[in-house]
C-alpha cells in the first residue's frame, strides 16, 4: 500500500471559537515541510485551539484548514488519520495498558475490516519504538512509567501511525528537564526522518533551542512568524509576556539565549 511520506498542511484565514466567543481570528499559516514548528505565546491567547484546528478537532466557523491543498473536513477521518497524527496534552490510556498495546493502536488507520497484523504493521511498529527509544518497555504497564517514558510511549504512538505530519500539544508540560530535552531530542529525530511537526511549547528558551520555524501568537492573532533567529527579539518578548530580557546567541547552534529575564516594574514607578 502506497502512502506518500510527504503533506502540506495549512491554515486559510480561520476564525477559531468557542460557542459565542471568537478565540481566534482570519489566521493563515503554512507549516514549513520537514521542520519543527513552535506555536509560542502567552496562556490563553489561542495555540492550543490553533493546533486543534490544524487537527481536525475544532473545526472553524470561518476559513479552511487545507491538508494537501483539500479543505479537511472535506475529507474522510482515515485519510486523514494516515497524513496526520496528534498529541494531545491530556492523555488517559485504560488501565493495565502496555506500551506495547499502546503503540499497535497507532496502526489502527492502516487496517481493514478483514486485515491481520502485517509485516507492514510490525516494521512500523519496531521503528516506532525504536525512535521513540521505549524498546525496552513494551511489556510494561504505562502506570507503572516515569512522566518522560510514559510521553515517549504516546510519542511512539504517534509515530507508529506513520504519519507525515505530527502534531503535539505542549509534549513536555509534566516534565523535568532531563525528560524535557530527551522528548525534544527525539521530536528533532523524527524531523531529521523528514517529518513535518508543529508543537505548542510553554518555554520560549526551549522553542528557540528545538524548533526551526516559529509563530508567535497574542490575542487570538499571529504577530511574528520566521525562524527563531530572526524574530526573538527583547522586543517581542516584552510584547508577548511583559517581561525585559537580554538576547545572547547559542555560540553552538546560533539560537537565541534569553538572559538576565525580569518581570518590567515600570507599571509600578
Amino acid at each position: 500500500m502506497s502512502h506518500s511520506n510527504t503533506a502540506t498542511l495549512a491554515a486559510d484565514r480561520i476564525t477559531l471559537a468557542h460557542r459565542r466567543f471568537t478565540v481566534a481570528e482570519n489566521l493563515s499559516l503554512t507549516l514549513p515541510s520537514a521542520r519543527v514548528t513552535a506555536i509560542v505565546g502567552p496562556n490563553g491567547c489561542g495555540k492550543s485551539t490553533l493546533l486543534n484546528g490544524l487537527a481536525r478537532i475544532h473545526a472553524p466557523a470561518a476559513g479552511a484548514v487545507l491538508l494537501d491543498g483539500k479543505d479537511i473536513h472535506q475529507l474522510p477521518s482515515k485519510d486523514v488519520a494516515r497524513k496526520l497524527a496528534l498529541l494531545p496534552q491530556e492523555n488517559t490510556a485504560p488501565e493495565g495498558l502496555t506500551v506495547g498495546d499502546l503503540v499497535r493502536f497507532g496502526r489502527q488507520p492502516h487496517q481493514g475490516w478483514m486485515k491481520q497484523w502485517s509485516q507492514e504493521d510490525q516494521q512500523a511498529f519496531d521503528r516506532a519504538v525504536q525512535a521513540a527509544d521505549v524498546k525496552g518497555l513494551v511489556n510494561r504497564a504505562l502506570d507503572t512509567l516515569s512522566g518522560g517514558q510514559r510521553q515517549r510511549a504516546w510519542i511512539a504512538m504517534a509515530v507508529a501511525q506513520q504519519t507525515p505530519l505530527l502534531l503535539l500539544d505542549e509534549p513536555t508540560s509534566a516534565l523535568d528537564l532531563g525528560h524535557q530535552i530527551e522528548v525534544f531530542e527525539l521530536i528533532r529525530n523524527l524531523r531529521e526522518q523528514g517529518k513535518t511537526i508543529a508543537m505548542v511549547v510553554h518555554d520560549l528558551a526551549s522553542a528557540c533551542r528545538y524548533a526551526d520555524h516559529m509563530v508567535a501568537m497574542k490575542d487570538g492573532k499571529i504577530i511574528e512568524e520566521g525562524s527563531p533567529a530572526e524574530i526573538v527579539s527583547p522586543e517581542l518578548v516584552q510584547e508577548l509576556y511583559g517581561v525585559s530580557c537580554e538576547l545572547l546567541h547559542d555560540p553552538a547552534t546560533g539560537s537565541p539565549l534569553l538572559v538576565n529575564v525580569r518581570r518590567n516594574n515600570r507599571q509600578l514607578a
